[in-house]
């Protein structure tokens, strides 16, 4: 018999291409007229077209967002948007700029509207993080929930080949843990594998697609050009869908993200991340699977899910790590925390913060167990 809790989140959510034209209104809807518009130092140039295309609307750019949201990069955020009289957040990019923006409306109660260019996911949750003291802090809280998000996904073309596929496996992450929570429920499970399922058959098309960013800004010779360009537009018009499917999975991602408790997974990226400095997204793909492993007997049914939406028929208890290992592999993906900078002697000090007030997690967290799957992940072993 079921017996479950499902608190439906409020959001509004505009998807497809060329819905980045439909940012104006948007705001208008907010009933917003002082917008600051957030990015990284990277995608400044994006971030300035928005200010361009909202007008008037705009107040100005700030685009000092980095991944794990220092304190100091949040508190100057916080004075710049109280500085300019802001009354929206208009956050550009990934989950560092999304984060960004949340710091701001924690302490405030200025609407955001965020804008996804990679598969990140924390559009389409109330979970806020801030590092202070190399120590990562997370919590929920919903005022930090965007009130819109806009999914172009003609904005994911400029994402380079290698945050393709780890942004996209940091997604999948969101819907493997959604699988096991403590407050999993039939919705969320629904949306997490079909969310699996998405990124399993985009991914590999998008990674191996020839008319990726770099073949794109390849000449053509002039006596072909028509003949390349009809091609070109064939080929664009595949890579869209696929993006589209990816962004589609990154947007339920979230949604199971925000819906449910996360588990041991998200406690180890928050640990390597935090205090560690370790790329968000390639953390976790490096650690995904090792979590994965480490649960799979005590979470079955949730394996199972993962399994089939990884489109395997293996009756294995590993069959779901194996696959979100060998999907990464074959994504090119970095497979081990060694690659990511991490020293091997630093990994007793991440299990030992990662023991530290515990999530939930389907199987009991150890110290030896934690040490185990960190020295897996280290050398980037297939679980086994």
């Amino acid at each position: 018999m079921l017996n479950f809790v499902y608190d439906i989140l409020p959001s509004r959510v505009i998807f497809g291409i060329g819905s980045l034209d439909r940012l104006p209104e948007e705001i208008d809807r907010l009933g917003a007229k002082r917008a600051l518009v957030l990015s990284t130092p990277e995608q400044r140039k994006q971030g300035a077209d928005l200010a361009h295309r909202l007008g008037a609307r705009a107040v100005g750019v700030f685009d000092r967002a980095v991944m794990h949201v220092p304190l100091e990069i949040a508190q100057a955020a916080r004075e710049e948007a109280a500085r300019l009289g802001a009354d929206c957040c208009v956050s550009i990019g990934g989950g560092s700029t999304t984060g960004l923006a949340k710091a701001i409306a924690l302490v405030s109660t200025l609407p955001i509207l965020s804008v996804p260019t990679t598969y990140a996911g924390s559009e389409m949750t109330p979970i806020w993080g801030l590092t202070e003291g190399g120590v990562k802090k997370t919590g929920r809280d919903p005022r930090v929930l965007p009130k819109t998000v806009i999914y172009d996904p003609a904005l994911t073309l400029s994402i380079p080949p290698q945050l393709t596929a780890t942004s996209g496996m940091n997604a999948v992450a969101h819907c493997v843990e959604a699988l096991y929570a403590k407050d999993a429920n039939p919705i969320i499970s629904m949306i997490a594998e079909e969310g699996i399922r998405a990124f399993a058959r985009s991914l590999p098309h998008i990674m191996k697609d020839p008319g990726h960013a770099a073949h794109r800004r390849q000449s053509v010779v002039r006596g072909e050009e028509d003949e390349a360009h009809g091609r070109q537009s064939v080929v664009r018009g595949e890579e869209l869908d696929a993006r589209s499917d990816a962004l589609y999975g990154a947007w339920l991602g979230g949604i199971a993200l925000g819906a449910v408790g996360m588990a041991l997974h998200h406690k180890l990226c928050h640990t390597l991340g935090g205090t560690f400095n370790l790329p968000h997204a390639e953390t976790h793909t490096v650690v995904l699977p090792h979590a994965t492993a480490y649960n799979a007997a005590a979470a079955p049914e949730a394996m199972g899910r993962i399994a089939r939406g990884l489109g395997s028929v293996s009756a294995s208890p590993l069959a779901a790590a194996q696959g979100l290992y060998d999907l990464a592999a074959s994504l090119g993906a970095p497979l081990s925390l060694e690659a990511l900078g991490l020293k091997h002697e630093d990994l007793a000090k991440a299990a030992d913060i990662a023991v530290q007030n515990p999530y939930y997690n389907p199987c009991p967290v150890t110290r030896e167990g934690i040490l185990a799957l960190l020295e897996d992940a280290f050398v980037g072993r297939r679980p086994l």
